[in-house]
């Protein structure tokens, strides 16, 4: 036989367990960074790298002809111990954020002066500049964005965006 409290205990489980099926899955962007030495120089990039949870990415969740932050939280921040020169843009050695500016089929990789702030402050006026990114479908789905700085060879290296079924990437030089 049941008693009061055998019962309101075996409700308030039922309840709970209802409630979590219920409460919605906390989708997290831990931490990341990519770096790469070259010509005895070290360029480093910090973000936050989001997974598509089985979300549609670029077109709908990052809109295609608006800024986006290259990541998720806070800016993401480029530091270099060298100048470089992407494609004619030229970022001294220094501390920087980067944006991007997803399209359809063609890209723009954003170098801006303003640092330390939240991913979706973005100032304009503080753009270092802009250049062209290279833009392919990725082989295979990938789940968690991931950038990648590589050496090219000598004093080149490739900067690589890579989410959902796009990758995006800018050649540099190490000057």
């Amino acid at each position: 036989m049941l008693n009061l409290t055998t019962t309101v205990t075996g409700l308030a489980l039922i309840a709970a367990i209802s409630f979590a099926q219920d409460a919605p899955v906390k989708h997290t962007s831990p931490p990341a960074e990519t770096s790469v030495t070259i010509n005895s120089k070290k360029i480093t990039i910090k973000y936050a790298a989001p997974s598509t949870y089985g979300r549609k990415i670029y077109g709908e969740l990052v809109p295609y002809g608006k800024v986006w932050r290259a990541g998720a939280n806070s800016a993401t921040a480029l530091t270099t111990e060298a100048d470089l020169n992407f494609n004619g843009l030229k970022v001294p050695a220094g501390n920087y954020t980067i944006y991007a500016l997803p399209g359809d089929s063609d890209w723009q990789l954003i170098i801006n002066k303003q640092t330390g702030q939240w991913g979706t402050v973005y100032d304009q006026s503080q753009d270092l500049g802009r250049v062209k990114m290279k833009v392919s479908k990725a082989d295979a789905p990938i789940e968690t964005y991931k950038m990648t700085l590589a050496s090219s060879g000598g004093k080149q290296g490739t900067l690589t965006l890579a989410w959902e079924n796009t990758v995006a990437s800018v050649q540099f030089t190490v000057e």
